[in-house]
């Protein structure tokens, strides 16, 4: 490869060219047409007690979401999120109810399982070069039977108050909100840092964009991948943590469908599917979008049923104009 291919190929990998600043516009825009509509429609639906609802509604799979972005910014996708997330919830709370570990201990553990879960998916990627979606995809049945197996088929109850009390919530103005949904906003601020400015974020970036350049200019893309998939994981079990908080039982049939709203999330946020462009932020714009469309069509009293159509159409809307301004870049 020439010198000139090689720097084309990394400015190509560059966040600061793969990320158009306009990237979260689109996302930022409908959520405000989305919030007018409503507005119209509903009464209640500015009323803080409700806007804080919808973000206690959509903290668990936000932050699910969070380590689904990582794992897309790298051009792969995570099936598993949900059942690695529901399997470190029932891990946390046997071990508290069932064992009497610490709190902190048996939340300590529920994560570290979950980063474990994370860190076997980053292995058959770069180790054995399998695709993600097979890994993921696999894992997810493993992880959805091993919670079924460890619990039983039971629901924990009974759960310390430590490890329920981030459901708890604090006066803000008129407006009760709940400790986990600051610590998924805050979640979402550290992961925006690292991602716009640290080398390690930039390399994330890099790889998505094309990995083959970023090897080629030094970044050790396998350890990139490995820690990327391992961090995600341990996000699942924060998000797990925030799920039994939310709910106050270890429950083996939870996130199910999580999985795909945490990928509904992200690709509504303007992240795309194809690797290397995309911001958190939007990501978080995305899963707001999704939880607010939920809320006021409940308050609008329209079936859940066509909740679930209208997400799916906004997603595929999502990724034909990903795909449209992809062909449109590869055209100049």
């Amino acid at each position: 490869m020439t010198l000139t291919a090689l720097t084309e190929k990394l400015r190509a990998a560059s966040p600061r060219l793969a990320i158009p600043h306009g990237s979260t516009v689109g996302p930022f825009v409908a959520l405000l047409l989305t919030c007018a509509f409503f507005t119209t429609q509903s009464s209640q639906f500015l009323s803080g007690g409700n806007l804080a609802l919808v973000i206690q509604q959509v903290m668990v799979v936000g932050t699910l979401a969070i380590g689904q972005t990582l794992v897309i910014l790298t051009a792969g996708i995570d099936l598993s999120c949900g059942a690695i997330m529901a399997f470190g919830g029932v891990v946390m709370a046997k071990l508290a109810v069932g064992s009497g570990w610490p709190p902190l201990l048996a939340i300590a553990a529920g994560i570290g399982v979950c980063a474990g879960f994370g860190l076997v998916n980053g292995l058959l990627v770069t180790k054995v070069s399998l695709p993600p979606f097979i890994v993921t995809l696999g894992m997810l049945n493993v992880a959805f039977a091993l919670t079924h197996i460890y619990s039983d088929e039971q629901t924990i109850s009974g759960l310390p108050s430590a490890m329920t009390s981030l459901g708890d919530s604090f006066p803000l103005g008129r407006t009760d909100v709940t400790y986990g949904s600051v610590l998924m906003l805050g979640l979402f601020a550290l992961a925006a840092y690292v991602l716009g400015q640290t080398p390690w974020g930039r390399h994330v970036y890099a790889v998505g964009n094309d990995a083959e350049a970023a090897r080629l200019t030094g970044i050790p893309v396998q350890r990139r991948l490995l820690a990327v998939y391992t961090i995600a994981g341990a996000v699942y079990g924060i998000a797990a943590l925030l799920l039994i908080a939310r709910t106050g039982v270890g429950d083996p049939k939870a996130g199910q469908t999580d999985n795909l709203d945490s990928i509904t999330a992200v690709v509504l946020g303007g992240t795309s599917l194809f690797g290397g462009r995309g911001r958190v932020v939007g990501t978080l714009i995305g899963a707001l979008l999704v939880g607010i469309i939920r809320n006021g069509l409940q308050l609008m009293g329209v079936a859940s049923i066509y909740q679930i159509l209208i997400t799916g159409i906004l997603v595929i809307l999502a990724v034909t104009v990903d795909q449209l301004s992809r062909k449109r870049s590869a055209r100049r």
